[in-house]
């Protein structure tokens, strides 16, 4: 049994809408960093901040022949305002490099939807796809569809033949790319219509604003952890009556104070440019090796940045002597860090936080608020729903949520309610209600797998002494090859446990199980053939993303910092880091599948 894909299909098969795709092999992904035609011409889909889906880039094209001139390109938002921020990005990051590049806003009405296009000289198409992936507010597949859907009722536009050639199937990022649908998109696509029908003669093509609102009302519900339960509709969960209790949180956090995004991305975006409103301009601290993106929209936006890459308790020790001299806006930090799953000292930075009067962000994602309770130690808490939250690689969203006994929890209300935009489309809100039900008993299993398997892998590797191990299958003749398996159980666990939801929290927020370490961890080897080995070997999923329900390998630097990669090293995010989010497979299969890679990787030591 293996839960292996083809090169460059979507991850899980057979889902129009996937947010992760298959590159099974090591090779396969250095070909798709280094833009090679053999990756490149087989992928159906990608991660949505780094590849146009089709449906979208349909839409593109239909906008730019409409709108645009031979020599311009277009992206696609979903209200004016942040077509404005875009338009604002272009203008002010090319200035940087020589003279502003001017960026022209209009719209397209829909049948029942309306679309804010941005439309730039096609020079400037690698500034502007920085906006579309860093802020992660660019429109999403089911809007495009639907979209799509509505003028195939009224009155499709006349095609010209240069309207795509306008649009480059190869643009200058190789992230972007797109082709024409394979025949593994194809039946996606019949499944996804199926599903469509249902939602049209259960609710009509377009779906009761209400259906939505009720989806959007339980997801706050759900993320404040004041739902009593989990009622099987979300008609129900989201209506008034629905019974709510004391959120699990531990801050008196209300739906009220929840914020629903198109990605996490978007919330780490939004929280950023409300440090940046509610408090005097100043540099912000990136507190730990964070996921790219973070970092990126930390430099790119406002005065820029502190990195302190470690996120090691001597690391704020540096901190306090940048405080010394000078004032930071805001702390943006991840508990745990990804890959390298570190937690940050909390108590030790509120406290610095109160004496200096800086704002805290915490990203949860990793962690989640089934196993951690961060939001005492923060002012703002973000978090990818799109990963365990939804689990089903198949919808993007992301939440912000404030802590009502923060220190600056009424300006930072204030402004949101001022400026915060829902640009979350219904129908994305609605798979992601569904998805969402189960997500805590999901959580727990998950849990318990990647305890296991850590367990195990820890056993093996040059930390837990595997040379001397009596239980091992492998060969007497092979050394260990695992260097360091990165795990909140086994890294800054000091830290982690302070946070960590004990049976007495559990007892109080869920009434089941108390939290455990999530379902990320990383591994390190003790040569780069070892790494190739291990990960081409393990018959698993591989692709981006993390938090699925079914376990997901990729070489995270690789991916992540291929063309960074000695500046990734500098903070332990090693080239042959294989990254591992671990489902919810049968537990015996999955220590089988990791035997395997084991195997294959000591093998690699013998030859």
């Amino acid at each position: 049994m293996t839960s292996s894909q083809a090169l460059g299909l979507s991850v899980p098969p057979f889902t129009p809408h996937a947010i992760s795709v298959s590159l099974p092999t090591w090779q396969d992904n250095v070909d798709y960093e280094e833009g090679k035609p053999r990756v490149k011409d087989a992928m159906v889909c990608g991660y949505p901040r780094f590849f146009i889906h089709p449906s979208i880039q349909k839409v593109a094209d239909i906008c730019q022949q409409k709108f645009g001139t031979p020599d311009e390109l277009c992206l696609l938002f979903p209200s004016n305002r942040v077509a404005s921020e875009c338009r604002k990005f272009i203008e002010a990051r090319s200035s940087l490099v020589g003279p502003a590049i001017s960026a022209r806003l209009t719209h397209f009405v829909f049948p029942e939807a309306e679309l804010h296009v941005v439309l730039f000289p096609t020079n400037a198409y690698p500034i502007a796809k920085q906006f579309w992936q860093h802020a992660g507010l660019g429109i999403s597949s089911r809007l495009a569809e639907f979209c799509l859907s509505g003028l195939a009722e009224s009155s499709t536009p006349p095609k010209s033949p240069e309207a795509t050639a306008r649009f480059p199937l190869k643009p200058s990022n190789r992230h972007y790319s797109v082709k024409p649908p394979a025949k593994e998109e194809l039946a996606a696509d019949k499944l996804d219509s199926d599903h469509s029908t249902y939602l049209e003669e259960r609710y009509g093509r377009n779906l009761p604003r209400e259906h939505g609102m009720n989806a959007k009302r339980a997801l706050r519900r759900r993320i404040a952890g004041v739902l009593a339960n989990d009622p099987p509709e979300c008609s129900r969960a989201g209506e008034q009556d629905v019974a709510t209790t004391v959120s699990s949180r531990g801050a008196d956090v209300t739906e009220e104070d929840v914020y629903l995004l198109p990605s996490g991305m978007a919330a780490i975006w939004y929280a950023h440019q409300a440090a940046l409103a509610v408090r005097p301009a100043a540099k912000s601290v990136c507190f730990g090796f964070p996921y790219t993106d973070t970092l990126k929209i930390l430099e790119k936006w406002g005065p820029g940045c502190y990195h302190l890459g470690r996120g090691l308790d001597e690391d704020i020790d540096e901190l306090e002597t940048i405080l010394e001299s000078t004032r930071i806006v805001a702390l943006f930090t991840e508990f745990p860090s990804n890959p390298l799953l570190r937690s940050a000292n909390l108590p030790r930075l509120r406290v610095l936080a109160d004496k200096h009067g800086f704002l805290i962000v915490i990203d949860e994602t990793i962690g989640n608020f089934v196993n951690v309770r961060v939001q005492p130690y923060a002012d703002v808490v973000v978090s990818s729903l799109t990963k365990v939250f939804s689990g089903y690689s198949n919808v993007m969203g992301g939440s912000l949520v404030l802590n009502p006994q923060g220190r600056y929890y009424g300006v930072l209300k204030r402004w949101l309610d001022d400026n915060y935009e829902d640009v979350y489309f219904d129908q994305d809100a609605i798979f992601m209600e569904r998805n969402s039900r189960n997500f805590r008993s999901r959580s727990h299993a998950i849990n318990r797998n990647a305890e296991t398997i850590c367990d195990f892998l820890l056993s093996r590797s040059i930390a837990g002494d595997a040379s001397s191990s009596s239980t091992s299958s492998r060969s007497s003749a092979s050394a260990p090859v695992i260097k360091e398996v990165y795990y909140p159980k086994y890294i800054t666990r000091h830290n982690y446990e302070t946070c960590r939801i004990t049976q007495e929290g559990a007892e109080e927020s869920d009434g089941k199980e108390e939290g455990g370490y999530g379902g990320l961890f990383s591994l390190t080897f003790t040569t780069q053939e070892a790494s190739e080995a291990f990960f081409d070997a393990i018959p698993c999923y591989k692709g981006p993303s993390l938090g699925t329900n079914f376990t997901l390998a990729s070489p995270y630097t690789i991916l992540a910092h291929y063309a960074e990669l000695e500046w990734a090293a500098q903070w332990g995010v090693e080239k042959g880091l294989v990254r591992i989010s671990v489902g919810m497979e049968d537990t015996k299969v999955l220590l089988e599948w990791f035997e395997k890679a084991l195997l294959a990787a000591e093998a690699t030591l013998q030859k």
